[in-house]
């Protein structure tokens, strides 16, 4: 396939539903601030998880996770191009700033209850430290675990995979996927890349996953062959969000449970790929 399919943007129905899949709300009213010291952030390890699965367990390098917890911003405050400088995520907002073993993270949200956050590209498989601090408070500093890489879908309507017609068409109900066609689906967690990202960069051009010969998508449980796959890998534009050029096969299940495996990892069951 050309690089030029490779770096087919995202249309703007695929962002709006990747927004509302990360819960990237338009506009949230500040909190009240009083003349007391406010509390400090409060977050457990347990409650950082994978933006797109939404399980703790699914956190590696490059991955797009989410932060819930209370006190962590007084505001909410959602990334916007004046804030993405040089092609780089912003490491602050509101005055809020989340470091994993002291490297500050790109952010794409911030508020009283959530942030999400990319974790460093650099950062490798192990136990590592994760802080958040507020205009200076620092909340505590927890441990959470991170794979090589740790491989999930993002969903719409509960259980959609969220994916695309090459036409940039949303596939639903009202449009599905055929058997034999190329679909895109948009994932996270898909691991290192060729080139290499930059931690926080909006990839300028497809890099491929280092390691396609581990990667595989199951439908209700079964590998597709591995020539389905025409390009796994960074989707143009943006940081930390990985996109599966797929074929699909000329006979196909109707709505189909989709799942990706990579390195051992294997993305939760339950999300459908809408079929014909």
């Amino acid at each position: 396939m050309s690089a030029l399919f490779h770096q087919r943007p995202v249309t703007k129905q695929a962002l709006r539903i990747l927004a509302a899949a990360l819960c990237l709300p338009a506009a949230i009213p500040a909190l009240a601030q009083t003349t007391s010291q406010p509390p400090n952030p409060t977050y457990s390890a347990q409650s950082i998880v994978n933006g797109a699965t939404q399980t703790v367990e699914a956190l590696a390098p490059n991955v797009i996770a989410t932060l819930y917890g209370t006190n962590l911003a007084f505001s909410t405050d959602a990334v916007a191009p004046t804030d993405i400088v040089g092609g780089m995520l912003p490491t602050s907002l509101a005055g809020v700033g989340v470091w994993v073993n002291s490297i500050p993270c790109s952010l794409l949200l911030v508020s009283p209850t959530q942030i999400n956050f990319l974790i460093p590209y650099e950062l490798t498989p192990g136990t590592v430290s994760l802080l958040v601090a507020r205009q200076g408070v620092a909340g505590p500093g927890v441990s959470i675990q991170l794979n090589a890489a740790s491989p999930g879908l993002f969903v719409w309507n509960v259980n959609n995979a969220i994916a695309e017609h090459l036409s940039g068409q949303l596939i639903s109900a009202a449009a599905p996927a055929v058997g034999g066609e190329i679909i895109v689906i948009y994932a996270a967690g898909l691991g290192r890349t060729a080139p290499d990202a930059t931690a926080g960069q909006l990839a300028a051009i497809a890099a491929p996953i280092v390691n396609k010969s581990g990667f595989q998508v199951l439908l209700n449980g079964t590998p597709l062959p591995p020539g389905s796959v025409l390009y796994a890998g960074l989707t143009p534009g943006f940081a930390g969000l990985y996109q599966i050029n797929l074929q699909l096969p000329q006979t196909l299940p109707v709505n189909p449970q989709i799942q990706l495996s990579l390195d051992s990892q294997t993305s939760p069951g339950g999300i459908l790929l809408i079929t014909q």
